[in-house]
């Protein structure tokens, strides 16, 4: 009987996540999280948000660049020296590309070092030939500059750019005007270029953590759900088989005890619809004090000889629930993984923490279960009691016997403030 009521448990809580739709979009009843195709909350307004700024910083640059194009126009030198002056143009302008791309400021040193000289090199020496004319390239390599060289030496460096535009108007003997010119666009072009590239990366950042963000929401309602349902119907499940077995024994003898028997899987059958319901929802309020009746039913009906010692009190919901959760979990691995003729649940409160303690008989040390979705049980009652500051601990006694000990703090949220506090203190 034991073996098909564990054949029945894998079978139920292993499949039904799927089916209910976790692995459909992360919440129950199928269909994508957040209304969206692949479940990362990311909608078309929010996909062009980091197209638009980079369009913005592109149109940014291709303005800066028409104006030097203009300005060498204007010049009226010689085809050859328009065509240089344009081609040399041009590779700054696909350097600069590189320097505002994304995670450009984690490239190795030696490569920024390379692409910042040619930069230095392509942006100073035709100013020989086109003078204030070619003022806003110096801009470029000064953005590049605040991109890619720690803040430390970067505005310095940058301040040194602009002052290095001074130079050639001064030795050309031009006017105040054109020295103020030639240092002015240059930062304005630096600053905007800078600020843009910035601007659009930390856009193309932000926009990626929301969908990581989104992700984990969905893995973890996933995990939500499939562990909420292992724990419901694990119980229920292995309940109602129980007692199916019980109903078939007792109907030549006692048809009166079957008959009682069958109402209370009517009952189980009916709760369980409801707890469904309400994982689903991702709703579930239990408790400890009825959870202690409902397996006392089920234990009895197994033939365990039952020994309760139930003394908690008016327990913090949050707990009590966890604690609940536990217990029907506890119950299900006594009736799946032994033979136990005995079981033995304490449940008081002392000190400051609640103690839930189930200890039963029939426990083959060796056995293993071979199950392939085995195993997760005390995995999630760990989770559950962590979550509230709450231990477990499992294991065979001296006597032979298995004890599961839960612990778990009356006022969690008092509890993981003063765990918070004192992790705080050790990292200062």
């Amino acid at each position: 009987m034991r073996r098909r009521l564990a054949e029945l448990y894998e079978r139920g809580p292993g499949e039904a996540p799927e089916a209910g739709g976790a692995e459909a979009g992360g919440r129950p009843g199928g269909g994508p999280a957040n209304g969206t195709e692949n479940g990362a909350g990311i909608g078309g307004v929010d996909v062009l948000a980091p197209r638009l700024a980079r369009g913005v910083l592109l149109v940014t640059l291709a303005s800066f660049l028409l104006i030097t194009f203009l300005n060498i126009l204007a010049l009226g030198l010689s085809g050859p020296v328009e065509a240089l002056g344009i081609g040399i143009m041009l590779l700054i302008a696909a350097i600069q590309l590189r320097h505002s791309a994304t995670g450009a400021d984690r490239a190795p040193t030696r490569l920024k070092a390379a692409t910042l000289g040619a930069q230095a090199v392509l942006t100073y020496l035709p100013i020989v030939l086109f003078h204030a004319n070619w003022g806003s390239m110096a801009g470029f390599l000064g953005a590049s500059v605040l991109l890619l060289v720690p803040a430390r030496k970067a505005w310095p460096l940058f301040g040194l750019i602009v002052l290095s535009m001074l130079v050639n108007p001064v030795l050309d003997g031009k006017g105040l005007l054109e020295c103020v010119y030639m240092a002015e666009s240059t930062m304005l072009c630096g600053i905007a270029v800078f600020g843009l590239t910035r601007l659009a990366c930390m856009v193309h950042e932000v926009h990626a953590a929301r969908g990581e963000l989104a992700r984990m929401a969905v893995a973890n309602e996933r995990l939500r759900f499939a562990r909420d349902l292992h724990d419901v119907l694990g119980y229920s499940l292995s309940a109602i088989t129980l007692k199916s077995e019980l109903i078939h024994r007792l109907i030549p003898n006692n048809p009166r005890r079957a008959m009682e028997e069958t109402a209370e899987v009517l009952t189980l059958s009916r709760q369980s619809l409801s707890d469904v319901r309400m994982v689903a929802r991702g709703v579930r309020d239990m408790s400890l004090e009825q959870e202690i009746s409902s397996v006392s039913s089920v234990l009895g009906s197994a033939e365990l000889k039952l020994e309760i010692e139930a003394s908690l009190g008016e327990l913090n919901p949050q707990v009590d629930g966890v604690l609940a959760t536990i217990l029907r979990e506890a119950v299900t691995n006594v009736l799946r993984h032994s033979k136990a003729t005995t079981c033995r649940i304490e449940a008081v409160a002392q000190h400051g923490w609640a103690r839930l303690c189930v200890i039963n008989d029939g426990v083959d040390a060796r056995y293993r279960d071979t199950c392939p979705n085995s195993g997760s049980g005390l995995r999630n009652m760990e989770q559950r009691l962590a979550a509230i500051g709450g231990t477990l601990s499992a294991g065979c006694g001296p006597d032979g016997r298995f004890q599961l000990l839960a612990n778990a703090p009356l006022d969690p949220s008092r509890h993981l403030a003063v765990v918070d506090s004192g992790a705080a203190e050790e990292a200062v």
